[in-house]
């Protein structure tokens, strides 16, 4: 007697595509977790270990940072992975309590939508930022600004 294997009930509804999103997008969490950690602490040791600590953070402390491309990339590492990576995680959570199509869809939107103007709105400071504005008191800035 030869087993028969009966064809499915119902078509499948849905094709996979070659790229599965939520692999992805778990291996980018993992990753961007690891990164996160020693971007944050290099930021806490350089803002509040090696210098005069929380008492130094000021205008000129910020501006002097600002004006070097080498934070301004730190920065920009930091701010790009923490907000994709904390909308990453709502994302999840959207996806495991919200049972409604519709409702889930207004809500991923709604966290793209706020995580990338987050994200323009801060790179635009960081990049935009200017630590010697003109017309300021000489004794409010940084003592690299050049009299003007």
């Amino acid at each position: 007697m030869t087993a028969t294997i009966e064809s499915p009930r119902s078509a499948r509804t849905q094709q996979h595509s070659r790229f599965n999103f939520e692999k992805w997008g778990w291996i980018y969490m993992r990753a961007s977790g690891v990164v996160l950690i020693v971007l944050i602490f290099g930021h806490l040791f350089v803002n509040l270990v090696a210098g005069a600590g929380v008492k130094a953070i000021d205008f000129g402390f910020v501006g002097g940072k600002l004006s070097q491309p080498f934070w301004q990339i730190w920065d920009t590492l930091l701010l790009w992975l923490a907000l994709i990576h904390g909308a990453n995680g709502m994302r999840t959570i959207v996806n495991d309590y919200a049972a409604n199509p519709l409702v889930r869809r207004i809500f991923k939107g709604a966290l793209l939508a706020s995580a990338v103007l987050l994200i323009l709105l801060g790179t635009l400071v960081i990049y935009t930022f200017d630590p010697c504005p003109a017309g300021s008191p000489a004794e409010l800035l940084p003592s690299f600004c050049a009299a003007k």
